[in-house]
């Protein structure tokens, strides 16, 4: 007995020697590892990369930016059934156990030693809290080392944090396929939905993806996702989510994925997007662009977007097709499979509807196109061939652009077709008559841009900088410097009507030579048409028709620094060199710039800001940029108390005397009425504007304003050439700007100019100025400031000191002015 005793008392010493040599070992292996462990509390103010969101005027979705497209949200935002799928997949004792699931890690462990040798990987029994500590504080090696870290800083986090605090941040950080980063970025990019519109077969796919996204793609992968997203499902049923019905139901749903656009978000608005990133990575930087989470409310229009959009390509179109047809996009061997081969040519992918396709054979009168095969979500190319027809009133316009031909009218189909040709086809309207026929289209050489804008803030509510931004991303609205020719004009016409001129002002249009100094010949400046002057003219006359010889001894007599100093101030130009020449709009510029100053026109001369943001917010919903920054006195109430309404206070400085705004817009009002831009007319509303063209016609140009809208555009090749005889603004820019006014101001009243206080209208004889009598057959009413008047008789800029005067004026034009008759009238 005594013996028993002893060895009975012998093992218990043993066990006991065993145990804290046990617990020694332990503990000296928690120090060793705990001492590196990372700073868990960093967690708390845990700030993931979240992506920008830019936003139209009307609140839909312009585009996303981000490396991570992550859109973080609080867990008690996620819909109940999202959460249960989550951790029917991942963990469902999450809410019991404290960091640590040790019923899951034996069943690991178990299927480790059945697998032990076999060169698979070991199955992970982590919990969502461990999967927190790997993901936010560890990294992913595969060892024994960071396993025992991760249990260590899961025991941690969940002695510090809140069930669901770690479960929000879980699922804001898991990568989850195609990008996306967290459970509410998922659900847009694969179900094009908000979290709280996921079923229950959605919500299961998501939480099927955190083990291994790639291997579960909804495309490449399907079947092994159905398997996965179903035995999720299986999952919530067993722990009595949803019953065995609903999962029965749900494993019956096909998987509808729909994966969201990564480009912009409304069609058209490529350029206005691109510009409004430049700007946020200048003012911000490149990580909170991409990872700050900002919410932008921009200025555009989408309405007028698409408006813009579609008057400048058919301008441009229709400009292209006039100078003829410049042959296939490629040419393909259409021997075999042609949709294989036509599926490698690149095409636009912003030029919709227009389609490509390969002819496949002609006839005289029609030609038979097979269009470029789509692919199919996973990236497959799609088996089915489409065909369409072309007739012969789809190539009539494809007069050859070159060679013996050139310019002559095709007679037949296979004149311009030939089979292996690689085009652009449009449908025709879809009519009866017209079914599956299509029309002949070629890219634009021409390019060109159009931008509109609000007169009263500086809001750019649409801007289109090119035919295609797949094509080209140079933004020809903010980023071309081109010579405005002509449309510089009117602000040498203000400065001389801010300083003492009047429209009546009269200006000798004749010929006129500058000395440009030693070693220089002297220069002619010549009216657009070559050869014609029509001698002592009207301020308004001159603007009207647009006369250079009168605009040219207009700056003589203003003086160009002055002018370059309003320049300046419209913002026109920074520094415009003070030579004649720049009177005639020599000097580049942007469109934007020229539409923001013609906005100061029709604002009555106040300082405008032109932007693409009203207001940015940070990830936490504050406010850190607005452009609007007028005071408003008595925003701040309360409640109302009987005070009187607020008032916006607008300290905004003035550029122009407002009654000169008035006038210069009257002067661009007979442009449109009278003048060169007739053809805007056919808006039916109240609009004044000016035309632009510029040597060798180079460049067209048409900015245009009603009293509430500006909108300013231009064509031209990109590297400047001679576009053609006759391509005027008034032919080319004027045509897209009144198709765009047309639908811009399609349900607004006609509402005329505002007159300013202070301005008197009085008639007066068109031509000559003067004082209109009862019987004048040309009188109009024209607009003076108060102490100026009609003149009873005409002073003649250009006539005094003729010979060999400061104005270099031709004795010709001294003989024709001084005798009254005929010549240079």
């Amino acid at each position: 007995m005594r013996l028993l005793l002893r060895f009975f008392g012998f093992l218990f010493a043993l066990g006991t020697i065993v145990f804290l040599v046990g617990v020694a070992a332990a503990a000296g292996l928690m120090w060793h590892f705990s001492k590196d462990l990372p700073d868990y509390s960093q967690l708390q103010d845990y700030e993931p990369p979240v992506m920008t969101r830019v936003h139209a005027s009307d609140g839909s979705l312009l585009a996303e930016y981000a490396r991570e497209r992550r859109l973080y949200i609080p867990i008690q935002a996620v819909p109940k059934p999202v959460i249960n799928a989550f951790l029917a997949a991942e963990d469902k004792n999450f809410y019991e156990h404290g960091g640590l699931d040790f019923s899951g890690i034996v069943r690991a462990g178990l299927i480790y030693l059945q697998n032990y040798g076999s060169n698979r990987r070991p199955q992970g029994a982590s919990t969502i809290t461990q999967q927190v500590a790997k993901n936010f504080l560890l990294s992913n090696e595969i060892s024994f080392d960071r396993k025992i870290k991760e249990a260590l800083l899961a025991m941690k986090i969940e002695r510090t944090y809140s069930k669901d605090k770690i479960l929000e941040l879980y699922l804001n950080e898991i990568y989850l396929g195609l990008g996306a980063y967290g459970i509410a970025a998922a659900s847009l990019i694969y179900f094009d939905k908000s979290v709280h519109e996921l079923n229950v077969p959605e919500a299961a796919y998501l939480a099927a993806l955190p083990k291994a996204p790639t291997t579960l793609h909804p495309f490449r992968q399907r079947e092994r996702a159905i398997e996965r997203r179903n035995y999720v499902i299986d999952r919530m049923v067993d722990d009595r989510y949803i019953t065995p019905a609903d999962g029965t139901k749900a494993k019956k749903e096909p998987l509808n994925v729909t994966p969201r656009s990564t480009g912009p978000h409304i069609f058209a608005a490529e350029y206005f997007a691109e510009e409004v990133r430049r700007e946020i990575y200048e003012r911000y930087g490149e990580k909170k662009l991409y990872e700050g989470g900002l919410s932008v409310r921009t200025t555009l229009d989408p309405k007028l977007q698409v408006a813009a959009r579609k008057a400048l390509v058919d301008g441009l179109i229709k400009f292209d097709e006039g100078q003829g047809y410049r042959g296939p996009v490629a040419t393909i061997d259409i021997t075999g499979d042609w949709g294989l081969k036509l599926v490698e040519v690149r095409a636009l992918s912003d030029v919709a509807p227009w389609r490509m396709a390969v002819v496949l054979e002609t006839s005289d009168q029609s030609a038979r196109v097979g269009f470029q095969p789509a692919r199919e979500p996973g990236g497959a190319i799609a088996k089915e061939r489409q065909v369409g027809i072309i007739p012969f009133d789809g190539v009539k316009w494809a007069k050859a652009a070159e060679g013996p031909s050139r310019g002559k009218q095709p007679a037949k189909v296979s004149q311009v077709l030939t089979p292996g040709d690689v085009i652009y086809a449009e449908p025709f309207p879809n009519t009866t008559a017209n079914a599956n026929q299509y029309r002949l289209r070629q890219i634009p050489e021409v390019s060109g841009a159009i931008t509109a804008m609000d007169p009263w803030t500086g809001r750019v509510l649409a801007l289109v900088g090119g035919f295609s931004f797949d094509q080209s991303q140079f933004n020809r609205a903010t980023q071309a410097l081109r010579q405005p020719g002509s449309a510089f004009k009117p602000f040498v016409y203000a400065t001389a009507l801010d300083n003492g001129y009047t429209p009546s002002t009269v200006v000798v249009d004749g010929p006129i030579e500058i000395d440009q100094g030693p070693g220089l010949p002297p220069w002619r400046p010549e009216n657009y048409s070559t050869g014609k002057y029509y001698g002592p003219s009207t301020l308004r006359t001159g603007i009207e028709q647009s006369r250079n010889t009168m605009t040219v001894r207009l700056a003589q007599d203003v003086g160009m620094p002055l002018i370059a100093e309003y320049a300046k101030r419209f913002g026109v130009y920074d520094d415009l060199p003070t030579y004649l020449s720049f009177a005639l709009g020599a000097g580049e510029t942007t469109v934007l710039r020229m539409v923001a100053a013609y906005a100061m026109f029709d604002n009555g001369g106040k300082r405008i800001r032109p932007t693409l943001v009203d207001r940015i917010q940070d990830r936490y919903g504050h406010t850190v940029y607005k452009h609007d920054t007028r005071e408003c006195r008595g925003c701040d109430a309360d409640k109302w108390r009987g005070q009187a309404e607020p008032v916006l206070v607008d300290k905004r400085e003035r550029v122009i005397d407002p009654m000169t705004a008035y006038q210069i817009t009257s002067m661009m009002e007979g442009v449109v009425l009278r003048g060169t831009a007739t053809v805007v007319k056919d808006v039916g509303k109240p609009i004044a504007g000016k035309t632009g063209t510029t040597n060798e016609e180079k460049d067209a140009w048409f900015i245009g304003f009603s009293p509430d809208l500006v909108v300013g555009s231009y064509i031209g090749y990109d590297k400047p050439r001679h576009l053609a005889r006759g391509a005027t603004g008034g032919h080319l820019a004027a045509p897209i700007v009144r198709d765009f006014l047309k639908v811009a101001l399609a349900d607004k009243p006609a509402v005329p100019f505002r007159v300013p206080p202070g301005i008197k209208l009085i008639r007066i004889d068109a031509k000559s100025g003067l004082r209109a009598g009862p019987e004048a057959s040309h009188a109009i009413l024209e607009a003076f400031k108060p102490g100026t008047a009609p003149p009873d008789a005409n002073s003649v800029i250009g006539v005094t000191s003729m010979q060999g005067g400061p104005f270099g004026v031709t004795p010709e034009t001294d003989r024709a002015v001084g005798s009254g008759r005929g010549g240079l009238f």
